[in-house]
């Protein structure tokens, strides 16, 4: 299993463990000329309010040489994914989900904290070693 897999069943079953239930491994999404597939698809019955909660996730590992590298292409992977979402399922909020190492080390640059911002993307911070959700940030 690769680190990739190991990252997406971490994801899958922190998510799990607080009361999601996985309707979509992977979420694909035909645009007629190309297919994309979201890691995952997800939703929740909210108890307090009845109202389902439905989310996508988007999961990236950082593994690569270049974190800054790696970043433009969640970015840019994640604003067509998050168009191609809002033509097919607009009530699905799509999370970019991320481990917690590479959001202390990286994210909290105050460079990276405004494309964030700028381009409003929730995140979903999983920790490795605890393999669980660290942080949800709409």
């Amino acid at each position: 299993m690769s680190a990739r897999d190991t990252f997406h069943e971490l994801v899958k079953t922190a998510l799990q463990n607080e009361g999601w239930t996985i309707t979509h491994d992977p979420y694909h999404i035909d645009l007629g000329f190309v297919d994309f597939y979201i890691d995952l698809g997800a939703e929740r019955l909210l108890a307090a309010t009845k109202d389902d909660e439905k989310i996508a996730v988007e999961i990236k590992t950082f593994l690569s040489s270049s974190t800054i590298s790696a970043f433009h292409t969640a970015i840019g992977q994640f604003i067509n994914y998050r168009i191609a979402l809002d033509d097919v399922d607009p009530e699905r909020l799509l999370y970019l989900a991320i481990p917690l190492n590479i959001y202390k080390r990286f994210f909290q640059n105050s460079f990276i904290q405004t494309v964030i911002k700028r381009n409003q993307i929730p995140l979903l911070v999983y920790d490795i070693e605890k393999q669980e959700i660290a942080q949800w940030i709409k």
